[in-house]
């Protein structure tokens, strides 16, 4: 018999986590994958509009490998 632990996140409540190591007391770590909605598009309109990929980080509080990747993948999107 399997037994499961749903495993949400603190700050939004989603369950979207993936796990991400360990820590030093040997816990897991988790990562939540949930961002709010439309974030992805607000990334998309502030490079269309001049802002930088740091300053578009620093705005939308997210990384900026985030921002990096969302618009490699609309440009892979575009181009097909």
């Amino acid at each position: 018999m399997t037994c499961y632990q749903k495993i949400i996140c603190p700050n939004c409540g989603s369950d979207k986590i993936m796990k991400s190591g360990w820590n030093s007391l040997g816990t897991k770590r988790y990562r939540c994958q949930n961002y709010d909605q439309g974030i992805k598009e607000q990334v998309v309109e502030m490079a269309i509009n001049g802002s930088g990929i740091r300053d578009t980080a620093r705005v939308l509080k997210i990384n900026k490998n985030t921002v990096i990747n969302t618009l490699k993948k609309k440009q892979k999107l575009l181009s097909k």
